[in-house]
């Protein structure tokens, strides 16, 4: 049965896990509030920097490159960042967030929320948005030194564009089973993909962009073995799982196992299974 479809399992230690997470959210945290700030800014940046273009020609184009590059970036912090523990504040914080907090919550037998105040752990907090602010303005800025203000614009409107695909993707990936992220094109890719890098075993290694999973097919770290069209188009089929991975995934179901064998740090594979993954 294909992940999207599965009866979601919860086992014991998410369990507990998901009840001590939950009692710790702020009475004052408001769901709602989090994503309706989020895209009020997100759209209103966006909109700023459409209303400033003037005579646009080429500069359009800006956007292929801009949008390429931001899903190698996002590729990267999550493999290298959101995956790999840098003991610097900020880096650690954002490790301790997503390892060892968004992965335990969730698993690849049960991804799915069930209230809004879920969405702390499913949402970035807003100081990301911040900072991806203040970095867009850098490379806008500069762009627009060596180019035009028009590329400027694009630059920045093309990475704010790309964080709210971004939070909009992986929202899809933790809701309900519904219509839409089942028959979407790039939505149901994205959702299962997202949940089989859930999967405790290979979670540290494979399926690591949460847009389109261009740089995973580049990178060699999908859990599919098709070309990009296939990787990109690929919705719910489960036909072209790498083999070798697929004893990893089945054995890091299993609940004994995960009690046994995942850590808050992650799975603790055995030398054959880390030669794999790393593969």
């Amino acid at each position: 049965m294909s992940i999207a479809f599965q009866e979601m399992v919860m086992t014991e230690r998410q369990k507990n896990f998901r009840e001590k997470y939950v009692g710790q959210i702020s009475p004052f945290y408001n769901g709602l509030v989090h994503i309706g700030v989020m895209y009020a800014v997100g759209i209103s940046l966006i909109y700023y920097c459409i209303s400033n273009l003037h005579d646009v020609t080429w500069e359009w184009m800006v956007i292929i490159p801009v949008a390429i590059a931001g899903n190698f970036v996002e590729w990267a912090m999550h493999k290298y960042v959101m995956h790999r523990l840098i003991d610097v504040f900020a880096l650690r914080a954002i490790y301790d967030r997503h390892t060892r907090q968004h992965h335990q919550y969730f698993t690849d037998t049960d991804y799915t929320i069930d209230t809004v105040k879920e969405f702390r752990i499913v949402f970035f907090p807003w100081r990301v948005l911040i900072v991806l602010g203040v970095f867009g303005t850098f490379l806008g800025y500069a762009a627009s030194k060596i180019f035009n203000p028009n590329v400027g614009y694009f630059v920045f409107m093309t990475m704010v564009g790309h964080y709210l695909i971004y939070e909009t993707f992986h929202y899809c990936c933790h809701i309900k089973e519904n219509w839409f992220v089942r028959n979407m094109p790039f939505i149901n890719t994205i959702r299962r993909h997202h949940a089989a890098h859930h999967n405790l075993g290979i979670m540290m290694h494979k399926n690591m962009n949460l847009s389109f999973p261009i740089a995973d097919w580049f990178m060699g770290t999908s859990d599919l073995k098709r070309g990009l069209l296939g990787t990109l188009f690929n919705g719910f089929d489960e036909t072209h799982v790498d083999p070798s991975l697929k004893p990893i995934i089945e054995k890091f179901k299993n609940g004994k196992v995960q009690e046994e064998r995942v850590t808050l740090e992650g799975p603790i594979l055995s030398p054959e299974e880390s030669t794999v993954l790393e593969k």
